[in-house]
């Protein structure tokens, strides 16, 4: 038994020994405890069931009985809904033995088992980033976190590169203002490529803090791959490898999983499916389903990547290649608990997704992961703030303005002049009205955010995308894409795994019925499809391309699938840009291997396509830029003449190339000047200065086509 583990309030170590079993603390939760108990602001990574909450919960409650507390004294913030319910026993399990209070609150708990008396606040409350905002306008409530100590963040890597990053640090620097001193702040996160500038963004400047990464011992990881070009024959695979097995098979979209789990039914014992869009009882009764004893499997979607315990797996199948690194482990962090081997079956369609779940591990061996970028100029969010000051006080002034955004240390780095403009250009639409120095809320404001009390305000999360599917009786199926509802035409669709057949739809109120449907019909999809590979790993593919070999060990076959894709290309250096054309059907067509990235590539073509003029539909993938037709001659000239001009571009001049995005792409856009979606969409959605230092400095190479022509698009 340690020091620490012995120095615990005494009724918090007979909760570790007699309800747990425990006689000492893993190092992560030592470290932690050290750290934590230093006053410092900590961020925890371990892999999946690697005792991250133990090792927040352990010094926070710990502290809580040795000192008391009047109020709230910690608060538990997490993505999903979801994982707060998940977490609720884990965390009464530590407490109540205690002595101590746990309560939810977000919007699935009844409004009743949301309040408490006047001093009788919970010890530890669990919430969202949304509700907590709610809360900070409660009144008593509200009061009560003044004596807040601590708040656990968990899944922080989740919140760090969205606008709910930046509301939740908004609303940490306000509970910090609330509670008159800085709230100690403890982060529980999956690996990162940049762990102490996540660290840093935080905690914030000027505070105390400290990383806590324990190293994991290297154990053997099982592997196999399955390349299969027929959709029936991969179904088929995937059914016999979760035969009678716990498993999870991941897939990369909502519409995937859907697809998968029609193609699955009668040939999979025990089938469920998991995404973002099914009501909370069908991924409930998912999670639910591998508690017990025999085989079940889920198709799920990232949804089953953060925390959710679903117990211990036989295999998690992977279809497809992941999107990231830092997925793949996440993924493959699910199987290989209780001192098993993990284990992982990639179920794939052809060479090419072979080739990018090879750069997958290779970068996952050598610890190369994709770092997280916070947003710098968060405008939507700034806009969400304003509002919110303006109606909880009724009426407010541009000097109140910049005195509240100005306390705010998430919010000082945005230009002085972003809130002049933004209040003139709200004002000149109507979204504030002025009476002398008084700004009010406006027609505009009140018609796009004011229904159910400012309801809309509380959340930067965009809706309006779906409709709530229920059915006659009321019980919520799940959520559609408007625009599949709108082109759904006649007969069934498929959604949760099973058919449904709508017979009506409420456009005012984003809601349609359903009826169990009697044939399969349609399949469902939602905006927003696959995001493509990182440039982590499409940077790794081309130092496999360039060496002519993966450093994996691999079957024959495979290494033969992996070869033709080798030989179908040019010689490639392991950096830069290698340009070369082909003959097209009346001129001739050039390609260029960049291996940026789709959204990378995503932005050169849009680049490209200015430069060259509109009748150039550049077309992008993961690794490659199309250009067909170029011209009768010099083709790949032409195309690296035009490389070379973007790469001279300073970041501005880049931006004027790209077309700005529809205001209504955030949910406070339509509320913003066009110079600020501009400058937001360039710093936080183009990424564009991590854009320009990837591309700029690449060389370029004119190269030969390959001696085999073939289809070089993926």
């Amino acid at each position: 038994m340690t020091g620490i583990f012995s120095s615990l309030q005494e009724s918090l170590q007979e909760v570790l020994v007699h309800r747990l079993g425990w006689s000492d603390l893993r190092e992560v939760q030592s470290l932690t405890y050290r750290e934590v108990s230093g006053g410092k602001d900590v961020m925890v990574i371990a892999p999946t069931a690697g005792g991250k909450t133990e090792a927040a919960l352990i010094p926070v409650i710990d502290r809580i009985l040795k000192e008391g507390s009047p109020g709230v004294a910690c608060l538990y913030i997490s993505p999903l809904k979801a994982l707060i319910n998940d977490q609720e026993d884990r965390f009464r399990s530590f407490a109540i033995p205690t002595g101590l209070e746990v309560r939810m609150w977000h919007g699935d708990v009844p409004r009743g088992d949301r309040t408490w008396e006047d001093g009788e606040p919970p010890h530890i409350l669990m919430i969202t980033p949304e509700s907590l905002e709610v809360l900070m306008g409660e009144g008593i409530q509200s009061r009560d976190l003044r004596h807040a100590r601590f708040v656990i963040v968990d899944e922080l890597h989740a919140f760090v590169e969205s606008e709910r990053g930046v509301h939740l640090r908004v609303l940490l620097d306000r509970l910090d203002r609330i509670a008159g001193r800085h709230v100690q702040r403890i982060g529980l996160s999956a690996t990162v490529g940049n762990p102490e500038e996540v660290l840093a963004w935080f905690s914030g400047e000027g505070n105390a803090q400290e990383l806590v990464r324990v190293a994991v011992p290297p154990r053997e990881k099982r592997f196999s791959f399955y390349i299969e070009g027929d959709e029936r024959r991969r179904m088929a695979a995937i059914a016999r490898i979760v035969a009678g097995r716990k498993a999870l098979v991941f897939v990369n979209s909502r519409a995937e999983a859907e697809q998968v789990v029609r193609a699955l039914r009668g040939r999979v014992a025990h089938l469920f499916v998991h995404h973002s869009s099914l009501s909370a009882e069908m991924r409930r009764n998912a999670e639910e389903s591998m508690a017990g004893e025999g085989s079940a499997c889920i198709i799920c979607t990232s949804t089953l990547e953060l925390g959710i315990d679903i117990g211990d797996l036989d295999v998690v199948v992977q279809l497809g290649s992941p999107a990231s690194v830092s997925s793949f482990l996440q993924r493959m962090g699910r199987s290989g608990r209780r001192g098993r081997s993990p284990y992982m079956s990639f179920v794939l369609t052809d060479a090419w997704d072979f080739l990018l779940c090879t750069a997958v591990i290779e970068s996952a061996s050598r610890k190369r992961v994709e770092p997280l970028i916070p947003a710098r100029r968060p405008y939507n969010v700034m806009a969400q703030q304003v509002f919110l000051e303006t109606v909880r006080h009724r009426r407010t002034t541009r000097s109140r303005l910049r005195s509240y955004l100005g306390s705010l240390p998430s919010m000082r780095a945005l230009p002085e002049s972003a809130l002049d403009l933004l209040v003139a250009h709200l004002e000149q639409e109507k979204f504030l009205v002025r009476d002398g120095e008084m700004f009010m809320p406006g027609p505009q404001m009140e018609a796009l955010y004011g229904r159910s009390n400012w309801k809309d305000l509380y959340s930067v999360i965009r809706g309006g995308g779906e409709y709530r599917a229920v059915t006659p009786d009321g019980d919520l199926v799940g959520r559609l894409d408007a625009r599949f509802v709108a082109s759904r035409g006649e007969g069934s669709f498929s959604l949760g795994g099973k058919d449904w057949t709508l017979i009506k739809s409420d456009e005012a109120h984003n809601l349609v019925v359903v009826v169990p449907g009697d044939t399969a019909g349609r399949k469902a999809f939602w905006t927003g499809g696959q995001a493509g590979s990182s440039p982590v790993i499409c940077q790794a593919v081309q130092r496999i391309l360039a060496r002519g070999r993966t450093l994996l060990p691999i079957l024959p076959d495979q290494e033969e699938a992996l070869m033709g894709v080798i030989s179908s290309l040019p010689r490639l250096h392991a950096r830069g840009i290698h340009v070369w054309e082909v003959k097209g059907a009346r001129k001739m067509d050039a390609i260029a291997l960049t291996f940026l990235s789709r959204a990378d590539n995503s932005l050169l073509a849009a680049m490209a396509g200015r430069v060259l003029g509109e009748k150039n539909r550049v077309r992008y993938d993961d690794l490659s830029l199309f250009f067909p037709g170029i011209g009768k001659e010099g083709a790949a000239d032409r195309v690296l003449s035009m490389l070379r001009h973007l790469q001279g571009l300073s970041l501005s001049e880049m931006a004027d190339l790209l077309p700005i995005p529809a205001p209504e792409t955030w949910k406070f856009g339509p509320a913003l000047p066009s110079p600020l979606i501009r400058e937001m969409a360039a710093a936080d959605m183009w990424h564009l200065e991590e854009f320009a230092a990837r591309f700029s400095a690449l060389p370029l190479y004119h190269v030969p086509p390959p001696a085999i022509e073939g289809e070089t698009e993926k």
